[in-house]
């Protein structure tokens, strides 16, 4: 079984280390093309960006250092 996936987070200086504020998996087999990977990917990337900026909207994280709280 394969996965990819989507990490939406705090920018920081450091390139992608910022706190983690959502992730978004994908369950992928071997049957996909490269665009249909790609096209799986970009889903991700959405579904993992809006609930981040939501939950940031609704002030519903706090960072703590270099991790996150997220609030329901």
């Amino acid at each position: 079984m394969k996965f990819i996936g989507a990490t939406a987070h705090y920018v920081t200086a450091d390139l992608d280390e910022g706190p983690i504020i959502e992730q978004e998996l994908i369950r992928v087999d071997h049957s996909l093309t490269p665009d249909q990977l790609a096209a799986r990917g970009r889903e991700a990337e959405t579904r993992a960006l809006a609930r981040a900026v939501r939950w940031h909207c609704e002030n519903r994280i706090v960072a703590l250092g270099n991790r996150t709280v997220v609030f329901s």
